[in-house]
């Protein structure tokens, strides 16, 4: 049974086992009755050959309260466009495949370079961004969810609990964050928000002093989840990175835009289980290396928004900081995974730690020597302006690869 902590930044809300799932499932289909719910689904065609997607298939038909579910398909040709659109049918919901290598969607994108508004690159953050596009176009959707195909261990009940306190009227909050243990295979996972993300912000406390962004980031238990739930209305004003950043990017959003009152995160599952991505000591263009890399930009980013002066020497002091910080949770991470029966490997441990803070340094440098650099997506608003037809053309881009390829 969880705890009833609540940390005084954000609401947090347990699943303290005191209530039948059907009774909120019914309180879910009222609300969407006058608030209808969409799920976006970032997906890489290669994941319809995993073992994850079926079963979230399996369980997304139990689903009676969702409107519509938009998957933004990655990395597909167009014999693998068509099947992903049969793959997905059997799902009961309104349900609309973006082909994002489609002639048409390149043509989308070629207008926006033209107008200096593309992605810069591919990748989640572009994928989840065109879905946005498309849920707003589509302007019947109260509530947003966000999760990812690759979840070994999905129950409909994480899609249940995450997006309850979004899509109930009376409660406050404008995003929904899902939390979990990363448990899997006997062992103990998430080596980026223990080895990196936790200690990072402790050190970067010491380091530069108390900021309420810092305690902010620190309130989140699993900062880097892929399962977020917001209510529309926010998704014009969105600022999606296009890079690794696209967890913490959502969160330094909700924080600038809204505030720790309306922010929640929500306990949706006892264990949690995806794939995981290789260390890549070797390539720091690739893998965790750099996944860390864009997440320390990230932090970084908007700590200097917020008038944080950063130097050489502060990132070289904070590398030092971090180290310390990182060994000692490493300490209490062992300790835990022995207490509860779970493998851990220590030495595979200390050498992501190792990489991490070098990582760190050369995040701090990228971002020393490129202050200008925008890796963020324009928001959907910022398109609009500049091209009022081009929402209206991308919906009926979508609509035109599934006729000819239905």
């Amino acid at each position: 049974m969880a705890d009833f902590h609540q940390n005084g930044n954000i609401a947090q809300f347990h699943n303290l086992r005191s209530r039948p799932l059907e009774e909120m499932v019914y309180e879910l289909e009222t609300f969407a009755q006058s608030r209808r719910i969409s799920l976006v689904l970032p997906s890489l065609y290669s994941e319809l050959e995993g073992e994850a997607l079926p079963n979230i298939l399996a369980e997304l038909r139990k689903v009676t309260y969702l409107h519509r579910v938009i998957i933004g398909l990655d990395r597909a040709d167009a014999e693998q466009y068509r099947h992903a659109r049969a793959f997905f049918a059997e799902l009961p919901q309104q349900t609309t495949v973006i082909w994002n290598d489609s002639p048409r969607m390149q043509q989308i994108m070629e207008r926006l370079e033209a107008l200096g508004l593309a992605p810069q690159e591919a990748g989640k953050g572009k994928n989840v961004w065109g879905c946005m596009g498309y849920l707003i176009s589509c302007a019947d959707s109260a509530v947003m969810a966000i999760h990812d195909c690759d979840i070994l261990t999905y129950k409909r009940e994480m899609l249940d609990r995450l997006v309850y306190p979004v899509a109930n009227p009376t409660f406050p909050y404008q995003l929904s964050k899902g939390f979990y243990p990363r448990v899997g295979q006997n062992r103990l996972n998430g080596r980026v928000t223990r080895l990196l993300v936790s200690p990072l912000l402790i050190a970067l406390k010491r380091t530069i002093g108390d900021r309420d962004y810092i305690d902010y980031l620190r309130a989140f238990r699993y900062p880097l989840s892929g399962e977020f739930a917001m209510r529309t209305g926010l998704l014009p004003d969105l600022r999606i990175p296009s890079d690794w950043g696209l967890e913490i990017g959502v969160l330094s959003e909700a924080w600038r835009n809204l505030g720790p009152r309306q922010v929640c995160q929500v306990e949706i599952a006892d264990q949690y289980d995806h794939k995981h991505q290789e260390l890549s000591p070797e390539d720091a263009s690739q893998g965790l290396s750099r996944m860390s890399t864009d997440i320390c930009k990230a932090i970084y980013r908007k700590l200097a928004a917020d008038g944080t002066v950063f130097t050489p020497h502060v990132f070289r002091t904070l590398k030092a900081t971090y180290y310390r910080s990182a060994l000692d949770l490493l300490e209490a991470y062992w300790a835990d995974a022995k207490m509860n029966g779970l493998a851990i490997d220590r030495h595979a441990e200390e050498r992501s730690i190792e990489i991490f803070g070098e990582n760190i340094v050369r995040a701090g440098q990228m971002f020393v020597e490129n202050p200008q650099e925008t890796p963020f997506i324009p928001t959907w608003n910022r398109v609009h302006s500049a091209d009022p037809t081009l929402l209206t053309d991308f919906r009926a881009a979508v609509a035109a690869d599934e006729r000819e390829f239905g």
